[in-house]
């Protein structure tokens, strides 16, 4: 069985490296070939081009990469037709992953699987009955996305998300972490300025303005940021001009595993956390960090996109808690001062976000079957 797989992003890279696995599990001897990071080059790809190259996010944000993306959709087109596999996997990234199935779809009969349903309960409806065009099968994260697959024509299983599959650091790792950060026991405020260059340059400067207004309520907060490896180097920039000596966990240099197993502790040690939106929203939850969302993208962006949002949240535990637990601060509304002031209500009472953060995992699928065995298995069933 020959697979073209590719993702864009990290988040992406996760879902593709459990998918892969899971697909090897069940298909043993299956050759991948396509774009993916790390997580996916574990499981054995050796991926076309670096996947960064397609970490691009925003409308504004991706015109002047749009020549650039032009070519490399071209090329994935080709050495998809020209492979012929049994299936192509495209995760996420639609800005790339949609407009190569839909020039495989204009050249072959290959079939095209896209894993992460597009958003349409949160704004463009349309894209689903535009997607079904080259799309055959949707592999949902959502519980609440198949039938609005189904309804636009396409097959559509909800597989889990595989945060709920990830460990979470033990009590002793939590331990080893605070020991060897020199942290003791003082309150960890965790901060996630984002995984993509555009995100880490337009939220690093209020993030730190806004640490500094929690700072000046709570000075004895420890400030860690884990960065993104894509982004490590700017995030270690950034930094720099934070009115504190914030403790950078870079994954640079370190083995996958390891960097892993340290974000791990972070996330659990922290008693707070305030992250760009995401999926890192769903991380936090499975380690019970509560948190505060902001975010902010291009002046234009924020402009087209806000008047055809069809919800009043994009934070996922609100979303998938059906709450509105988790306090954020989108666009227009992303100032340092409100965000900081957050910070400190939400550690001083964590409580409001702890049932809705336990619910998202239970409504995610946590205690089944892993995720990226689910989704393999429905990619088989369906071939």
């Amino acid at each position: 069985m020959r697979v073209f797989i590719l993702a864009g992003e990290p988040s992406g890279d996760k879902l593709g490296g459990a998918l892969m696995a899971g697909l090897k599990s069940l298909q043993p001897g299956v050759h991948f070939d396509g774009i993916g990071g790390p997580q996916m080059q574990a499981e054995g790809l050796s991926s076309r081009f670096d996947m960064s190259e397609l970490s691009v996010m925003g409308l504004a944000e991706i015109l002047p990469k749009y020549r650039h993306l032009k070519r490399r959709i071209a090329e994935t087109v080709q050495a998809v037709v020209d492979q012929r596999p049994d299936a192509l996997i495209t995760i996420d990234s639609p800005d790339f992953s949609l407009r190569v199935a839909r020039g495989v779809k204009a050249a072959s009969d290959i079939r095209c699987v896209h894993y992460v349903a597009p958003t349409v309960w949160a704004w463009r409806a349309g894209r689903a009955q535009k997607m079904a065009r080259s799309i055959d099968h949707v592999l949902a994260l959502f519980p609440f996305e198949p039938p609005l697959m189904q309804a636009a024509g396409m097959d559509c299983d909800f597989v889990g998300h595989p945060v709920v599959a990830e460990p979470v650091a033990t009590d002793a790792e939590v331990l080893a972490f605070r020991t060897e950060a020199g942290l003791g026991d003082a309150p960890i405020l965790l901060v996630l300025p984002g995984s993509r260059k555009g995100e880490v340059a337009r939220l690093s400067e209020r993030f730190g303005q806004a640490i500094t207004v929690a700072l000046a309520q709570r000075p004895d907060l420890c400030v860690v940021v884990p960065a993104a490896a894509p982004v490590a180097e700017m995030v270690q920039r950034a930094i720099k001009d934070w009115p504190c000596a914030p403790l950078l966990l870079d994954p640079r240099g370190q083995s996958l595993e390891a960097a892993n197993r340290q974000k791990r502790a972070a996330f659990r040690a922290a008693d707070v956390a305030l992250a760009a939106s995401g999926t890192v929203s769903l991380e936090l939850a499975a380690a019970s960090t509560p948190m505060v969302i902001a975010y902010d993208m291009s002046w234009l962006s924020r402009q087209i996109i806000s008047r055809m949002l069809l919800v009043d949240t994009v934070t996922l535990v609100n979303l998938v808690s059906d709450t509105r637990a988790v306090p954020e601060f989108i666009g227009a509304k992303c100032q340092a001062v409100p965000i900081g002031r957050e910070i400190v209500r939400v550690l001083a009472d964590p409580t409001a976000q702890e049932s809705a953060m336990a619910l998202s995992m239970e409504r995610l699928g946590q205690g089944g079957e892993a995720p990226g065995l689910r989704a393999a298995r429905a990619v088989l069933d369906r071939l």
